[in-house]
């Protein structure tokens, strides 16, 4: 671009695109090391909160603050240093130190964790990993009595530069162990390894608690499934339109009910197969080779945690065949209620029509009646009429016979007045 080109307006999300590749770069490690790091659940505390407590911890302490808006953090210092990263529901603190001596988990440390000291845990704690880096060779057997034997996991990575080993379970303290032997690593190569090996455990940590979650909506799942059973073999005997309005307000309180549960633990499943997927890809990343006589990593989670995903997901898809179900079933109870009030509104009209063709008759004959009561009356005037001016002279012709003569037309006149007045007043 020359100096008299225009800039090119960069679009504004550009930067945080483009950053985010390297917004939690790896950190080189220098073996031996020691590793303590902490998961918390974070969801319900706002990031501004806790970036402010690391803020004024890392200023009382000389370290780099924290930028504004940012969700990682390294404070480094001369024999230390604390690794901060801000996720969706949780937050993690990585504090690594040299290791204190040729004991892989020796306590305590040459420099304790300030979290759960100067810096308060900032949510409930999940998960704990206590990981170690030695140089060596092989697992030496002292080191292999740390663990568990019945649930060791023991393999190569990285092409053979390293050993891992843990039991996956809890020590006195509450940490999970993991042994890092180093045979050839270089200090970003370790680096990585280490962060790969500790993000499988917090993945696979947060995964699990889709778990629970599962067993407790199993049993909701099931009640619902059975009662849609018994509306199903109901609606098949249900006739008219009470027994169909009753069965469907039961199908809509049923499917109230389990979209008020698959709100509560749509996040949770998400969450759960976004986890586990991770969890897969940090196994391939680190490319396990078996040791003979030992399980791998990738081996046991197979055996022990693909099932609970597997359990997570099979409760997750019973609940969208569920809810589909209730829909097609509320649409066909909803379609024959609505044939029963057409059916029903068309015999309320066929009603109506019957009773106005009888008020129309009705009204004919009142009409008739009407015709020949006025007419009486009007005939009785003329005859009276008639029969004084016969007496007075003026009119020699006989009352009875001037009545007779003006009778069709006093019926004739009534007639149309009574039909004018109809007209008048809406009538046909």
């Amino acid at each position: 671009m020359t100096p008299s080109s225009p800039e090119i307006p960069s679009h504004p999300l550009r930067r945080q695109v483009l950053d985010e590749l390297h917004a939690r770069p790896f950190q080189a490690v220098v073996t031996p090391r020691r590793t303590l790091f902490q998961a918390f659940a974070t969801r319900e505390l706002p990031t501004t909160e806790e970036r402010s407590a690391l803020d004024a911890w890392c200023g009382e302490t000389g370290a780099a603050r924290p930028d504004e808006g940012a969700n990682f953090h390294r404070a480094v210092f001369p024999s230390a240093r604390l690794r901060w990263e801000r996720h969706s529901e949780f937050s993690t603190y990585g504090w690594d130190t040299a290791q204190p001596s040729t004991e892989p988990f020796a306590w305590p440390v040459g420099e304790p964790s300030p979290v759960g000291h100067a810096l308060a845990p900032p949510g409930p704690l999940l998960v704990a990993v206590d990981l170690s880096l030695v140089r060596g060779d092989a697992l030496r057997p002292e080191w292999a009595a740390l663990f568990d034997p019945a649930s060791l996991c023991l393999s190569e990575v990285n092409d053979g530069a390293a050993l891992i080993a843990t039991d996956f379970r809890q020590d006195s303290r509450g940490f999970t162990r993991i042994l890092v032997v180093d045979r050839s690593l270089n200090p970003t190569g370790a680096g990585a390894l280490i962060q790969r090996l500790l993000e499988i455990e917090t993945y696979r940590t947060f995964a699990l608690l889709g778990l629970p979650e599962a067993q407790r909506m199993g049993p909701v799942i099931g009640r619902i499934e059975a009662e849609l059973v018994q509306v199903a073999l109901r609606m098949k005997t249900a006739t008219g339109l009470e027994s169909n309005a009753a069965l469907l307000d039961t199908l809509v309180a049923q499917a109230a009910e389990l979209e008020a549960e698959a709100a509560t633990s749509s996040f949770r499943f998400g969450a759960t197969r976004a986890y586990d997927a991770l969890v897969h890809a940090r196994l391939q990343v680190i490319r396990e080779r078996p040791v003979e006589g030992y399980s791998t990593w990738a081996a046991f989670l197979d055996r022990r945690f693909a099932p609970a995903m597997r359990t997570c997901q099979t409760v997750s898809d019973r609940q969208a065949e569920l809810s589909e179900k209730l829909a097609r079933s509320s649409n066909l109870l909803r379609t024959r209620v609505d044939i029963a009030l057409e059916q029903q509104n068309k015999a309320l009209l066929q009603t109506m029509s019957d009773r106005a063709q009888l008020q129309l008759r009705l009204q004919q004959t009142v009409e008739g009646l009407s015709v020949a009561a006025v007419s009486y009356y009007v005939l009785g005037l003329i005859g009276y009429l008639a029969k004084g001016a016969k007496d007075a002279g003026l009119f020699p012709v006989d009352p009875s016979i001037a009545t007779a003569v003006a009778l069709p037309f006093v019926i004739l006149a009534t007639a149309l007045v009574v039909r004018r007045i109809r007209r008048t007043h809406g009538g046909h």
